[in-house]
């Protein structure tokens, strides 16, 4: 089957894939993904190693490393000093997911400021382009990633994009992708998808965020890597394209990522 689809933000690690972690992967690559990226972060500053033993396993796979917002308050020095280490993995090709969360505001939002600086920094001295989550927090974002990241030319990728056009523009003169989920498929997603019809072509990434945001006709259920497909195509709709050659052009964006990780690692 010719790969074409990306999944560029899965949290293969969560403990809804304990039942059938290998079998949700080989779906995947029997569904035509050529791309994973096991994202970090998500299960806690304790567990900050979890998505490396996953890319560790198959080629395909890569992994990133980081501490969520959700989970600010726990991110401890040792933490700091620790994925520092687990960054200059050969598998791992970003610091994420960090960012800031006022939806949930499960940490201070002080916190949340303090460690994301924290985790830019920590991404500067490593060459690594940093994985954001940003929701209800973009005039915040967009000012820490001007003070803390914009000077660095690293880059790195808006997951789950939920902000404006011109958030977009913004971040992309800065280095950033910007990657759809499946909530781009929901009824209720216009301003999604408007945003997504003005992304340059060479800008954009397709994710699943699963096992969340399950995509349109799967809404409710766990999402896993193989739905991206549902992504891919709205995509593809929305720009008039057919889905292979969308598909192929987002496959060429994540190449180009992985390509300037291997570069600045290598100088």
């Amino acid at each position: 089957m010719n790969q074409f689809f990306l999944d560029s933000h899965a949290h293969l690690d969560d403990s809804a894939f304990d039942a059938d972690r290998d079998a949700a992967i080989a779906r995947a690559r029997e569904a035509g993904v050529r791309y994973i990226l096991v994202a970090g972060g998500g299960t806690g500053p304790d567990r900050i190693d979890s998505p490396i033993p996953i890319a560790e396993q198959h080629e395909w796979i890569y992994a990133s490393v980081g501490v969520h917002p959700h989970e600010a308050q726990h991110f401890t020095a040792a933490h700091a000093e620790r994925l520092g280490e687990l960054a200059q993995h050969p598998k791992v090709v970003a610091i994420g997911e960090v960012g800031l969360d006022y939806f949930y505001d499960h940490s201070p939002r002080d916190t949340q400021q303090r460690v994301l600086i924290q985790q830019m920094e920590l991404a500067r001295g490593l060459k690594l382009p940093i994985i954001i989550h940003c929701r209800d927090a973009w005039p915040d974002l967009r000012k820490l990633a001007e003070a803390h990241w914009k000077a660095t030319g690293l880059g790195g990728i808006l997951h789950c994009f939920s902000g404006t056009l011109e958030d977009a523009q913004l971040l992309m003169d800065w280095g950033f992708l910007i990657s759809f989920a499946g909530n781009i498929t929901y009824k209720k997603a216009e301003n999604l998808r408007t945003v997504a019809r003005q992304i340059p072509l060479e800008r954009l990434l397709t994710e699943t965020d699963c096992p969340y945001l399950a995509p349109v006709p799967w809404r409710g259920k766990r999402n896993e890597p193989s739905w991206v497909s549902a992504v891919t195509k709205q995509l593809a709709e929305l720009r008039g394209l057919a889905e292979e050659e969308l598909g192929q052009q987002i496959i060429r964006n994540f190449e180009g990522f992985l390509a300037d990780v291997t570069l600045r690692r290598g100088t």
